[in-house]
């Protein structure tokens, strides 16, 4: 075996690479419960790979069969319900995960110098993510994937100009048909698993570049011992791959309990009207997308200007590219921050879910002028931190972690 490594070790860097990335790479000994998401996501990504692999091989992207081709995965294909509700299940999962691993960052600055290329690049992943889900959800051609897909493409409409043209391009025709379905198909399955697998790798590569950072914020390359290793740090294999294979097991057994008792949960991971085939002359009572986009559809609608409802629904993903440079503390972690953005944290967290509840809801007055408040603070969050921020008395933070 040690001369079989080494004939590869000529021609490939294999083991340069597991010491770089795991043997050899020293994570701060004080990673908590909020550290299991990254793994995690990486985990639910591949059972979206494999178990998309599988539904392709007795789906049917056309007009005419999608809807029927499902139906038959889900009652006549050996293990075929197991599969879609794996995926379907997942696709939920995974926004949980990183929405968690996303407010871990928030929590505990890892947007901050030098780690904004990593969080820069963990923004990407997480748009490429939104698309990957929204053409995946016209994929069932059910009720509420086709008419979804017809209110989201249609905002295009609402830009100046090339606002019909553009929307025309997308769809490939005049209205959501099987062109759509099938273009939509291709990018799902083949153009932004890719993508998402290049930004996934250049994540990776970017925080192995300037390590990880921990809860309390503190550079662990500081403080080496004579061999060079932080004092801090300790290898991220075998000591977290074992810690986080119990966080794997933990989440398996709710996710597997959610897929063999909960699947549809309520209707919010599976639709009710999303059993019944698409019907173009039939609009569904009330159209909402999937649970993890209610929050910017409800910043759309708090909105009352179709064009201005876009603006601030793009605003509000496109103000998390810029995050790192909005922060003006001289603190990463919330430990030591002031409570002017400990209270903002809360109030943006509590937004945000709020907003995810109006965002499935009819739209009343009330719940209009409660997403508009709600939208408010959201963007307050990101225009008033450089001010915040840099006002605020922070606590000293020690040389070493605290643990």
């Amino acid at each position: 075996m040690s001369k079989f490594m080494d004939w590869v070790d000529a021609r490939f860097p294999a083991t340069k690479m597991w010491e770089d990335h795991l043997s050899k790479y020293y994570a701060p000994k004080n990673f908590n419960f909020f550290y299991f998401f990254g793994s995690l996501a990486l985990l639910v990504l591949v059972n979206q790979i494999v178990t998309g692999v599988w539904l392709t091989m007795s789906y049917t992207p056309s007009a005419e069969e999608a809807f029927a081709s499902v139906e038959y995965i889900m009652r006549d294909v050996e293990y075929g319900s197991i599969l879609r509700l794996l995926h379907s299940t997942g696709a939920s999962a995974f926004f949980i995960v990183v929405y968690l691993h996303m407010f871990r960052g928030l929590l505990y600055g890892s947007y901050q110098k030098p780690r904004e290329l990593v969080w820069v690049f963990g923004m990407l992943i997480y748009l490429a993510l939104m698309a990957e889900a929204f053409m995946g959800y016209l994929l069932p051609w059910g009720q509420m994937s086709y008419w979804g897909a017809q209110v989201i493409i249609s905002l295009f409409g609402a830009i100046p100009l090339i606002g019909d043209d553009l929307t025309q391009w997308i769809r490939g025709d005049y209205l959501i048909s099987g062109i759509t379905l099938n273009r939509f198909f291709a990018l799902h399955v083949v153009a932004l698993p890719i993508v998402i697998l290049g930004l996934v790798v250049l994540h990776i590569l970017a925080l192995h570049e300037v390590g990880s950072n921990n809860p309390d914020g503190v550079d662990i390359k500081k403080h080496k011992d004579e061999n060079g290793i932080p004092l801090d740090g300790i290898a991220f294999h075998p000591y977290y791959t074992v810690k986080d294979i119990v966080g794997v097991v933990v989440f398996l057994f709710i996710f597997c309990f959610i897929v063999f008792f909960f699947p549809e949960m309520g209707g919010y991971f599976l639709e009710k009207p999303n059993f019944e085939p698409a019907n173009p002359f039939k609009t569904p009572e009330h159209i909402a997308p999937v649970w993890y986009f209610t929050p910017f559809y409800a910043i759309l609608r708090a909105v009352p200007d179709k064009l201005l409802g876009v603006i601030a629904m793009g605003a509000a993903i496109a103000v998390l590219f810029v995050l790192p440079w909005l922060d003006r503390s001289p603190v990463k972690s919330m430990r030591y921050k002031g409570w002017l953005s400990r209270i903002w944290l809360v109030v943006f967290c509590i937004s945000f879910v709020i907003l995810g509840i109006l965002g499935v809801l009819a739209p009343t007055p009330g719940r209009t002028l409660l997403s508009q408040v709600c939208t408010f603070l959201y963007f307050a969050y990101f225009i008033l931190m450089p001010f915040y921020t840099r006002l605020e008395k922070t606590k000293p933070v020690p040389e070493r972690v605290t643990g």
